[in-house]
């Protein structure tokens, strides 16, 4: 399947428009969206090449055709909290960040009384309440803790949320307040797009202002980083577009300069999670072959938890659909998943000044409780430092924590 996939996008690239229609042809046939898993997979990349094919007004012919064969919009739901929160509780892909990411901010803010989390993740906070349980438990009483996320950050990429950030904000404050601690709610206005240059910058005067306060600063960073632009895409047309206004240099990737600004905060600890894939390369044929031997994991687990026909699976399988479009149909500024291997953005913090903080031997025991709770193909490897969940023995998503060298 994934040969054939291989040969559709070069004729589609080459405008071969007979060639494309007959493999095409064939894959529609061997590839029904209600198939194996595997067949289904591989109507998603279909349904990306027909997107990419009609959007470069290559193969008209192949657009009319596949739009006779299968619906080319994808409905992305719109969750509620509690919805998110159930759905995310399904599979370990988020909970194994959450889990480790918790017991390494535990064990680095031990002993503040002012705790304060940035936190950029794609899953709209779902973390923090298992967070506050955590901290409203220790010994030495409930910190002040200041919860600071990006407002409108992801509002175009699922999973997606059906409330305003200032009311998700209010629902933390309440739940905290009902474990005892003192939650400050802030949402800074801040995009991937430019590197989260606002909220940057709002936190360099907060840590001006507060650095002698002896307050915890904690980066928590799952499955965000990898939508801020890297070097694969075009540099910055010129020096004055530079976000960065104190970042000397503009021949760096925003991804770089992202890293080197958080090490300007001096945090307490950076907690880093994201997939462990490789979708950065130029070329369409790579990207393809990349995404295929990496997306083909949430569509095998997915019968583990999910029955054929339900709500929750369409949904899961739409945000997965969309994932594959954003790889394989666009191009530029659009293609936003631009993800990196744990190799890379290891290298990434290093060069930015940061060193691992390795996960204890409760962050593992606590990750391996949760996986006891989900399907037998989950399985956990630690290397060096870092944490990696893994299905059927493959690397899906990786955990690592840092702090400044």
């Amino acid at each position: 399947m994934e040969q054939l996939l291989v040969h559709c996008a070069n004729a589609i690239e080459s405008n071969d428009a007979t060639l494309a229609q007959q493999i095409l042809w064939v894959l529609n046939n061997i590839a029904p969206p209600d198939g194996d898993s595997n067949q289904r997979l591989t109507c998603a990349f279909l349904r990306a090449l027909i997107v990419r094919a009609a959007k470069n007004g290559t193969c008209k012919m192949l657009a009319a055709m596949a739009n006779a064969h299968c619906n080319l919009s994808i409905d992305i739901h719109a969750f509620s909290v509690i919805e998110l929160a159930s759905f995310v509780d399904l599979t370990p892909w988020h909970r194994f960040g959450f889990t480790a990411a918790n017991a390494a901010i535990l064990e680095a803010v031990e002993g503040y009384s002012v705790i304060h989390i940035v936190d950029l993740s794609l899953t709209h906070c779902m973390q923090i309440p298992t967070l506050i349980d955590a901290i409203a438990n220790r010994l030495e009483g409930p910190p002040l803790l200041k919860l600071t996320v990006a407002g409108g950050a992801t509002e175009d990429i699922p999973p997606m949320l059906d409330l305003s950030y200032e009311e998700l904000g209010s629902k933390l404050v309440n739940f905290a307040r009902s474990r005892n601690v003192m939650l400050e709610f802030r949402v800074v206005p801040s995009t991937y797009a430019d590197g989260f240059s606002s909220l940057i910058e709002q936190l360099r005067v907060q840590h001006l202002v507060y650095a002698e306060s002896g307050e915890a600063l904690v980066i928590n960073c799952h499955m965000m980083l990898h939508y801020i632009p890297e070097e694969t895409l075009s540099p910055l047309p010129n020096a004055n577009s530079n976000p960065y206004s104190f970042e000397p240099s503009s021949t760096s990737s925003l991804r770089t300069m992202f890293l080197k600004a958080l090490r300007g905060l001096d945090p307490t600890i950076v907690v880093l999670v994201d997939e462990d894939a490789d979708l950065t390369s130029n070329n369409l044929v790579c990207r393809l072959r990349s995404a295929f031997n990496y997306l083909w994991i949430p569509y095998d687990t997915v019968d583990t938890f999910l029955p054929q026909g339900s709500k929750q699976r369409q949904w899961y399988e739409a945000d997965i659909c969309w994932k594959i479009e954003n790889v394989i149909a666009h191009e530029g500024l659009q293609r936003v998943e631009r993800l990196e291997p744990k190799s890379r953005w290891v290298q990434r913090m290093r060069n930015a000044n940061f060193r691992g903080f390795s996960f204890g031997e409760d962050a593992v025991s606590e990750v391996k409780t949760m996986l006891d709770e989900h399907a037998a193909g989950w399985g956990l490897k630690k290397e060096e430092d870092d944490l990696v969940l893994t299905w059927k023995g493959h690397n899906v998503v990786f955990a690592t924590a840092w702090v400044p060298a």
